[in-house]
């Protein structure tokens, strides 16, 4: 539940504080490896996006 909900917030535009909730979520045990992977590689390639489009 909480791995989709992240993925719907990043998928959406809601990135600010984000890598640090996937931090704290997962140190906790509440994302697994595989998750966490994902999810910070799906942050890292919507803020390249988002700094594309401010830089246009």
């Amino acid at each position: 539940m909480l791995y989709r909900t992240c993925k719907r917030m990043i998928e959406r535009g809601n990135l600010e504080g984000m890598s640090t909730k996937l931090d704290v979520f997962y140190a906790a045990s509440k994302l697994t490896d595989d998750e966490y992977k994902e999810l910070t590689e799906l942050l890292a390639e919507k803020e390249a996006q988002s700094n594309a489009q401010n830089n246009t």
